[in-house]
């Protein structure tokens, strides 16, 4: 008989506490109150207006722009709220030049994606990642910022093939486009120019944060407590608007996880990889992209890589060689971030982004995305491959 305090037998409450990573939780509630704080500015729609407004209504052009402005977006702030910010706006500026506006939101939830691979904290897949592996920002946007640009690149061409039709199409309006006021987007001037302060230091820090000993997590924290400071920011309406159903998700997969942990499961399924790792360490990592890539598709990729990271953890501390463990956890990032772009429920900017286009005239709908994302998918899971095994056999991935 199991006593009410021992939990299961083999895993208990002090266990499952323990098997929580409250280090990630942190960094993801820092990320939340920084980037919901500077949602309140405008200042990240005053810049995509600014885009807009160069391309001069170009389909192609407005395209690649505001692609590229996601991307760079989702790398360093939370990819669903750059696409809560964009899209609603990416719809106005459709409806001026009397566009669709499906080009426009497929490919920037699909950038949201892509561009979250580039750092640690663009994803929370690999933020995961990156407090299992012990790799800090700098490692991430090295061994992850040219397979996401490579990515970028390449998914750029496959929707420009798939939107040919849209690129000869010719917009109306231009001259109204060009006379929207785009500093009526700021809604704060002075809170803008702080909080784009604190995000430059913000990002000071995580590049040097190995160096001078702080973690991810305080890094993000400092981060959000001078956002509230230097912004003098409502600290109870900030809080409230925080996705603490996400924060108590993540922290219920690691509690999980945890038992599977304790059970054995994840050394044994360790010991079956190490003996087919260790016999080609590229092969290996290559499976595991595409294992992860397809498994993101169908299944929430954090919960994905909260199951596998212990995996690749107890291979690391059975005495795999650390230069063949490198190739793994870099494979598994890309594998999972870029494995939600091939279905409509693959990415939590995807779902967000589909959701927002009810408010136009032709949604998108699982179908239309399946036909712009499984180009997607493909492309960036190729290209990822490719980089996998140029870095391995080049020493770039050791």
């Amino acid at each position: 008989m199991v006593l009410a305090g021992e939990g299961l037998g083999f895993y208990g409450h002090t266990e499952a506490v323990g098997a929580i990573d409250f280090g990630t939780l942190f960094l993801v509630l820092g990320m939340m109150i920084t980037v919901g704080i500077l949602e309140g500015t405008g200042a990240t729609q005053y810049l995509a207006i600014r885009i807009a407004q160069a391309s001069r209504g170009r389909p192609f052009l407005l395209l690649a722009g505001l692609g590229a402005f996601t991307a760079g977006t989702s790398a360093f702030l939370d990819n669903v709220t750059t696409m809560v910010l964009l899209a609603p706006l990416t719809i106005s500026i459709a409806d001026i030049l009397d566009l669709s506006p499906i080009p426009f939101l497929t490919t920037e939830a699909a950038f949201a994606v892509v561009g979250g691979l580039a750092t640690l904290i663009g994803d929370p897949a690999n933020i995961i990642v990156g407090s299992g592996s012990g790799y800090g920002f700098a490692d991430f946007l090295v061994h992850l910022g040219p397979p996401a640009l490579l990515a970028w690149f390449g998914i750029l061409g496959a929707f420009l093939l798939v939107f040919r039709r849209f690129g000869r199409a010719h917009p109306h309006n231009v001259e109204k486009l060009l006379q929207i006021d785009a500093r009526r987007a700021i809604t704060d001037p002075v809170a803008a120019k702080r909080m784009l302060s604190v995000l430059g230091v913000i990002v000071v820090l995580y590049l040097l944060h190995q160096w001078v000993g702080l973690e991810p997590a305080t890094v993000s924290m400092l981060g959000a407590g001078l956002s509230l400071v230097v912004v003098r920011a409502d600290v109870r309406k900030v809080l409230a608007e925080v996705e603490w159903s996400a924060i108590v998700f993540y922290g219920a997969l690691f509690v999980l996880v945890g038992g599977l942990e304790h059970a054995g499961i994840l050394a044994f399924l360790a010991d079956v990889f190490r003996e087919f790792a260790s016999e080609n360490v590229l092969v290996a990592a290559v499976t595991l992209l595409w294992v992860a890539g397809v498994l993101s598709a169908v299944i929430d990729n954090v919960a994905l890589v909260v199951a596998l990271v212990p995996v690749l953890r107890n291979l690391a501390q059975s005495g795999f060689p650390p230069e063949h463990m490198a190739p793994l956890w870099w494979s598994l990032a890309i594998g999972a971030v870029l494995g939600g772009l091939a279905t409509p429920i693959g990415s939590s900017a995807t779902v967000v982004t589909i959701a927002l286009s009810e408010r136009t005239k032709t949604p998108i709908t699982s179908r239309l995305w399946m036909r712009v994302g499984v180009p997607a998918w493909a492309v960036g899971l190729a290209l990822g491959t490719g980089f996998v095994v140029l870095a391995v056999s080049t020493g770039f991935y050791r």
